[in-house]
């Protein structure tokens, strides 16, 4: 039977996925078979599992620190924002449908099965499971019928660490606040207090952990520096959209268009750890500039977001940058679909409707309820123009999507009273990039983690540029994920009182 330790938070965005993966990563250097949970995710950023189930990303970057293949069970419930008070609903990797704030309150409870029983998959398989909490646990008004934070740890007689964020100000308030906060049956899983994102001399701490300590009874276990780890971010609070970028080393400039629902932004890490590439996060004209590659990201409300694009002027921008100036543009999913004729929603998956897109490849979809939901893996054939040194190269990448997409008819408005009739056959009839030009489109995320597809593309761009003899340095993401998440690792068990970790877990009560 598994041993189990969570870690919650005080807010979003105060590292947990991070600790976890360090803990995780930590564990398993011990020689534990370890696994990463976490009952209820809300993110945009998704992954496909090999059976074609669909996970947060957060729990693959967890699985990778642990060694292991990503599992839904990691992540039974993902809720995916389509706007300001609505999200699809995803279950054991399947999507059950879209649910108002307010309904999936109601209807939340009935998943705690769902929940325990993934629990207990991934306790068959595991010696030590580390459960993420989401939020904070003091969120009074959302802890009935709680199931990812003190409830969960009910469920499984888990004990808490918590972590409060430095970096942010207040942290002493946050964490005996957020004890304050808590049912005194709640209080007494808090084991351990972590402070995270430390920049500083410790010392200037000591009195204030003292009193800490005396005020809430928990051993603070450590005090985390600021971890400046290239490892994938849960949500849109990643402090990637906020880099700036010294444009005196930079020698390739990559832009990528920040939709307010983007999802899947990690496609593009893999380009930030190279040597004189930066990639900027752009949300309106005057900060686009003149970079040497436009990329369109996924979208979660596609519709919705080209609106956005149209509105904000960025559009009219990227259209004059592609076809004055030769700028290579290249759209990933939902971009994908924007950079083509036309975009259907006859069944109103996002908001209903059909509208007009850029017309830049040759392309129109049709949004459907059936997901897409698949790995996908190959070689490149036939990619022209400047990025014509990816023909031959094998890839590896999933899809998911609510679209269908197909080659543009004569007379699109028969697309939507064909869609029935469109197959898989004339689907896969699009190659797994799509060229015109000087744009491409794909919907495969993850494409650029192999090196050698990402070094092909900035190579592409440094010849454009003129700068040959421009040395890319590339290490392979996977290798270079493996090194972050030691080096994690390392800085943890400096850091943390691993001791008194070790001893708070304990057996999962299923």
């Amino acid at each position: 039977m598994s041993r189990v330790i969570m870690v919650q938070g005080t807010m979003s965005g105060v590292g947990k996925s991070f600790i976890v993966a360090g803990l995780l990563r930590i564990f398993k250097q011990d020689g534990y078979r370890v696994a990463p949970f976490k009952s209820q995710n809300m993110a945009l950023n998704s992954f496909i599992t090999e059976e074609g189930l669909e996970m947060g990303r957060a729990q693959v970057m967890q699985a990778e620190a642990a060694g292991i293949a990503p599992k839904v069970c990691m992540n039974p419930i993902l809720l995916k924002p389509t706007d300001n008070v609505g999200s699809q609903v995803i279950v054991n990797g399947e999507v059950i449908g879209n649910m108002s704030a307010t309904e999936y309150f109601a209807y939340k409870k009935k998943l705690i099965p769902e929940i325990q029983s993934a629990f207990r998959k991934l306790s068959d398989e595991a010696d030590i499971i580390v459960i993420e909490g989401a939020g904070s646990p003091a969120e009074i008004n959302l802890k009935e019928n709680d199931i990812v934070n003190m409830g969960m740890a009910e469920l499984v007689n888990s004990n808490v660490l918590l972590v409060g964020d430095i970096d942010r100000g207040g942290v002493f308030a946050q964490l005996l606040g957020t004890q304050m906060l808590l049912e005194n049956s709640e209080k007494e899983r808090v084991k351990g207090l972590i402070i995270n994102k430390f920049r500083g001399d410790k010392s200037l701490l000591d009195s204030g952990i003292d009193m800490l300590e005396k005020k809430s009874g928990v051993k603070v276990c450590g005090v985390v520096p600021y971890m400046d780890v290239k490892l994938e971010d849960e949500d849109s609070l990643s402090e990637r959209f906020e880099k700036k970028y010294n444009t005196g080393e930079t020698k390739i400039n990559i832009a990528v268009i920040r939709f307010p629902k983007i999802s899947n932004f990690t496609d593009f890490n893999p380009f930030e750890q190279a040597d004189g590439v930066s990639v900027r996060y752009v949300t309106d004209v005057r900060t686009l500039g003149n970079p040497d590659l436009i990329i369109l990201p996924g979208s979660k409300n596609t519709i919705e977001d080209y609106r956005w694009f149209c509105e904000s002027g960025l559009k009219d921008a990227v259209l004059t940058l592609a076809e004055s100036y030769d700028i290579p543009v290249f759209g990933i999913c939902g971009g994908f679909q924007m950079l083509g004729e036309n975009i259907f929603d006859p069944e109103g998956v996002e908001c209903g409707g059909s509208i007009q897109t850029m017309g830049l490849l040759p392309v129109e979809t049709v949004l459907k309820n059936n997901k897409t939901r698949a790995q996908k893996k190959g070689v490149l054939n036939d990619v022209a123009g400047v990025f014509e040194g990816l023909s031959g190269l094998s890839y590896e990448g999933y899809e998911i999507h609510m679209g269908v997409t197909c080659k543009s008819m004569e007379n699109s408005g028969n697309l939507v009273a064909e869609k029935n009739e469109i197959g898989m056959e004339e689907k896969e009839s699009i190659p797994a990039i799509l060229q015109n030009g000087n744009v491409y489109g794909t919907y495969l995320h993850g494409i650029f983690d192999k090196k050698e597809i990402a070094t092909a593309v900035i190579r592409a761009l440094t010849d454009k540029k003129g700068l040959s003899d421009f040395e890319i340095s590339f290490t392979d993401y996977r290798e270079f994920k493996e090194q972050e998440y030691d080096r994690m690792a390392e800085i943890l068990r400096n850091h943390l009182d691993m001791n008194a970790i070790y001893e708070m877990l304990k057996e999962a009560a299923l």
